[in-house]
C-alpha cells in the first residue's frame, strides 16, 4: 500500500485511534464534525505529532514513535490543500507557484507549464484577493503539484463554497486529481462529494476509524449507526432480535428481517426513500405527523399507531407527484422491504 497510517492522539478528553492503508487511489475520510478527520490529516502532514504509532508512504516512514522518527513536513512530500488554500497573501500566482519548486533551475519553466495547465496565465500577477474562488484553488493546487508530493491531502476544500460554485469547483478539481498517480486522502462530511469522487472510504466515528470499505457497500450495507447516518439513514429504533426478526418496543412491532439477526444487534435504521405507502410485508399503520414540501420531494413524519409515548416519529420521503396522488393524506399504511432493515452492530 501507497499510504499506511496507524497512529494514536490524545487532545485533552478527545482520543484518536486511527488505522487504514489507501494505495494509489482517492480514499474518503468520510465522519461528522469533531471526529478526528482534520487531526488525522495534520498528523500525516506532520503538523501535529500523534503520540504514537506509525506512517510511512511509498514506503518511506513518516513517523514511528518506536524507532524515534518524525520527519519534518517539508521532507514529507505530502501537498495539504487547506479549506481556505492558505495562499500566501502577498505574493502573485507565480510567485505562489514558484516558491515551492525545489530545483531552481526549472524554476521558471515548470512554474510556466502550471500557469498553462491550471489556466492561470491571464491572471499570473495577481494577488490571492484579485482572484475568483476557482482561480485560488487551481493555484493552490498547481502550487501543491510544483512540490511533487507523493500523496495529496484534501481536507474539505468545498466545504465554504456555495452549491452552484461548489459543483463548479469540484469538477475541476476531480479533473485535477484523474491526472495525480499517487495517494489521495479527501476529508468530507459530505456522502454525496464522496460518492462521487472516491471509490473507497474509511467512516470516523469519535475519533475512531472504522474498516475501509467500497462506497457501493457503505450505502448498501453499513453495520454501524454511525456510517449508517454518514450514507443518509435518518430512522434509528432500539430493537432486540427475533430470529430472522427483530422486535421493536418503541412501536410495539415485529419486523421481519428475513435473515438471521446476530443476538448482539441492538439498533436498527431505515431510511426515507425505503419507507412506501403500501399494505405490503412489515406494514404498518401510521398517523401523519407533518408534511415538509422541499423542491422535488416531499418529506412525512409520521407515527405508528403503536408507538409508545415520546418515540421519535417516522421520517419518509416521497416524490411530489407520488404523495399528490394519495387519496389520504392524514393517515396511511406504509411498509419496508425486509432486504432494507439495517442492523446495526456497537463498537
Amino acid at each position: 500500500m501507497a499510504l499506511s497510517v496507524d497512529i494514536q492522539k490524545r487532545l485533552g478528553d478527545f482520543r484518536l485511534a486511527v488505522q487504514f492503508e489507501a494505495g494509489d487511489e482517492p480514499l474518503a475520510l468520510l465522519g461528522a464534525s469533531g471526529c478526528g478527520k482534520s487531526v488525522t490529516l495534520r498528523c500525516i502532514a506532520g503538523t501535529m505529532t500523534p503520540d504514537e504509532g506509525r506512517i510511512t508512504l511509498d514506503g518511506v516512514t513518516l513517523y514511528d514513535s518506536a524507532a524515534g522518527i518524525d520527519l519534518p513536513p517539508q521532507r514529507r512530500r505530502t501537498g495539504y490543500l487547506f479549506q481556505q488554500y492558505a495562499l500566501f497573501p502577498n505574493m502573485t500566482v507565480r510567485q505562489n507557484i514558484a516558491a515551492v519548486i525545489r530545483n531552481r533551475s526549472r524554476r521558471q519553466a515548470r512554474t510556466g507549464e502550471l500557469l498553462r495547465r491550471f489556466r492561470l496565465e491571464d491572471v499570473s500577477e495577481l494577488r490571492p484577493g484579485q482572484l475568483s474562488g476557482g482561480q485560488q484553488q487551481r493555484t493552490a493546487l498547481a502550487r501543491i503539484l510544483a512540490s511533487e508530493p507523493r500523496a495529496i491531502l484534501l481536507d474539505e476544500p468545498l466545504s465554504a463554497l456555495d452549491s452552484f460554485l461548489k459543483r463548479q469547483l469540484e469538477l475541476e478539481l476531480a479533473e485535477t486529481l484523474d491526472r495525480f498517480s499517487g495517494t489521495v486522502l479527501w476529508v468530507s462530511h459530505d456522502r454525496g462529494e464522496a460518492f462521487r469522487n472516491c471509490r473507497r472510504v474509511c467512516v470516523l466515528d469519535g475519533g475512531r476509524s472504522q474498516e475501509v470499505r467500497t462506497l457501493e457497500e457503505l450505502f448498501r450495507r453499513p453495520d454501524t449507526e454511525a456510517a449508517a447516518r454518514l450514507s443518509g439513514c435518518e430512522n434509528f429504533v432500539d430493537v432486540l432480535p427475533a430470529g430472522t426478526a427483530v422486535e421493536v418496543p418503541e412501536w410495539g412491532v415485529t419486523l421481519e428481517c428475513r435473515r438471521p439477526v446476530p443476538e448482539g444487534i441492538r439498533r436498527a435504521g431505515i431510511r426515507a426513500r425505503h419507507l412506501l405507502p403500501a399494505e405490503a410485508e412489515n406494514a404498518l399503520s401510521c398517523q401523519v405527523v407533518r408534511v415538509i414540501r422541499d423542491v422535488f420531494s416531499v418529506i412525512v413524519l409520521l407515527r405508528p399507531e403503536s408507538a409508545a409515548p415520546g418515540a421519535p416519529p417516522l421520517r419518509m420521503e416521497l416524490d411530489r407527484s407520488d404523495w399528490e396522488t394519495l387519496p389520504d393524506q392524514t393517515s396511511l399504511t406504509v411498509s419496508v422491504d425486509p432486504e432494507n432493515i439495517l442492523l446495526l452492530q456497537e463498537l
